[in-house]
């Protein structure tokens, strides 16, 4: 079987609890690596730079988009969000599951680079819910919070292209749910096509 990680990118409308599961799924199981997107955004109260982000300066974002130093970028609600290369290859190639937390636009050019990979889509169990998460958290004002939901309702449209969704009633059931499918998804013919060649040769010879 084949050693090499694969990579999850997980997807979701802000509020539905991407950052809780991600949490939860690395403290129960150990074979995944989170990857650390860039940002041009100001960190929140209780994030760390290069842990949770990492905080650049647009200038320098720009840079890196110029150096194709990532594999996807996009922007969202007037900030640039993107996936560093060299960190995610790297990781897969020590056998690690990468699991990338981004918007629908950098999934989808994801996908475009890495057809195996696995796509998902946090979804909360309403959209009453969602609003009350986002207003729960007391990080941001109304402006920015209508603003989010707006984008939800855009995002909406593009759930279509994911392979699976998980609905994060329960963040324990949920974080099941993830691990399990990433399971699955090394069993896939795909990523075992040198080890299915191997089998056939080895009946040559039996």
């Amino acid at each position: 079987m084949s050693d090499q990680g694969i990579l999850v990118v997980v997807s979701g409308f802000s509020g539905a609890g991407k950052g809780t599961l991600m949490r939860a799924l690395l403290e129960k199981y150990h074979n995944y690596a989170l990857s650390v997107s860039a940002t041009t955004r100001q960190p929140r109260e209780g994030e760390t730079d290069g842990k949770d982000y990492f905080f650049v300066s647009q200038e320098k974002f720009k840079q890196m988009i110029e150096e194709e130093q990532l594999i996807e970028y996009a922007q969202y609600v007037n900030h640039y969000y993107g996936t560093p290369k060299e960190y995610v290859l790297r990781q897969m190639a020590e056998g690690k599951d990468v699991i990338l937390e981004i918007e629908i636009q950098g999934a989808l050019a994801i996908k475009r680079q890495f057809s195996n990979a696995l796509l998902l889509f946090v979804l909360p169990p309403s959209a009453q819910e969602l609003k009350r998460r986002l207003v729960g958290r007391g990080t941001e004002s109304l402006d920015v919070i209508e603003a989010r939901l707006r984008r939800a309702f855009d995002e909406a449209e593009g759930m279509d292209s994911y392979d699976y969704i998980l609905v994060n009633d329960d963040v324990d059931a949920c974080v099941e749910d993830m691990h399990e499918l990433i399971k699955a998804q090394h069993l896939r013919v795909c990523h075992n096509l040198d080890f299915i060649e191997q089998i056939r040769e080895e009946l040559k010879h039996v």
